[in-house]
């Protein structure tokens, strides 16, 4: 039996959201089945759980999983990735990157992914070459390619492949799919790295990332399903969904206490609301 819930219908045919979609998931199905082994990059999100359950589906033990672990990921997003691939019994490793310790990187240029994507990939080869895998993927998606994304490059520098982004797989597409085989990410809000709410040409550090994490954690255990606080000097601004703006100016009491403890003189909330990527707008 393959991951998931025991009792969603192995019959593929049945009962799938749509007949469009069945053909991009088959699409997928036959990309992956072309490999002999590959390894996975997981990051526990909507899009690498998806590729993983798939690639475990049809390639068994002949799968890894590497789970990336620096000041870059939430603690909690890289312990719920450990759980699910032991839940599944898929083989994993978790790889301690180290992307601060490349001040290329600790510059924050506006191709910063471009760096960080650069040494993972060249790490995660270095695993699957350990492990006997002749492919690396990543969880990269058809939204992608509309988005500002310069580990793409990097992506394509070292030959690793996105199956779901070769199905033509959006991220609606994807948590399509995900319910239909009841995953537990299938509703899961969009993450991110931490670095992606620092403005580009700011330095980054360990305890500058540590506090975006805090102040994140915060909103997250007041039950706010969509955010992000992008650091902006003395300024938090925040940015949630719009139905849940009442809910933080009922709680902004607590918020504003929380965030100032953490070192910010200025709360704000962004009235355009939650948007992934929103620093890619001054670019």
């Amino acid at each position: 039996m393959p991951p998931g819930d025991d009792t969603v219908n192995e019959n593929l045919t049945s009962g799938f959201p749509s007949g469009r979609l069945y053909h991009k998931w088959e699409n997928l199905m036959e990309i992956l089945g072309s490999m002999d082994s590959a390894l996975v990059a997981f990051s526990g999100g909507v899009d690498s759980t998806l590729l993983l359950y798939t690639a475990h589906r049809v390639l068994g033990k002949r799968l890894v999983a590497v789970i990336a672990s620096s000041e870059l990921y939430p603690k909690k997003e890289i312990q719920e990735a450990r759980q699910l691939t032991e839940k599944w019994g898929i083989d994993y490793k978790v790889m301690q990157s180290k992307e601060l310790e490349d001040e290329r990187f600790v510059l924050n240029p506006s191709n910063r992914c471009y760096y960080c994507k650069h040494e993972l990939f060249r790490k995660l080869w270095s695993i699957a070459r350990e492990k006997g895998c002749r492919q690396v993927l990543d969880g990269a998606n058809y939204d992608d390619l509309d988005d500002y994304r310069p580990g793409l490059q990097a992506g394509r520098e070292w030959s690793v492949r996105s199956p779901l982004q070769e199905a033509r797989l959006s991220k609606d597409d994807i948590r399509e799919i995900s319910r239909f085989y009841r995953l537990p990410t299938a509703e899961k809000p969009a993450m991110a790295c931490l670095v992606s709410r620092i403005p580009y040409g700011i330095r980054l550090s360990p305890e500058l990332l540590q506090k975006v994490e805090k102040a994140e954690s915060f909103l997250e255990n007041l039950c706010f399903t969509q955010y992000r606080v992008r650091h902006h000097g003395s300024v938090a601004r925040i940015e949630i969904l719009e139905k849940e703006m009442l809910k933080m100016l009922q709680e902004k009491e607590r918020i504003v206490q929380c965030f100032r403890d953490l070192g910010y003189s200025y709360v704000t909330l962004d009235l355009q609301g939650f948007r992934s990527g929103s620093m890619n707008e001054v670019l």
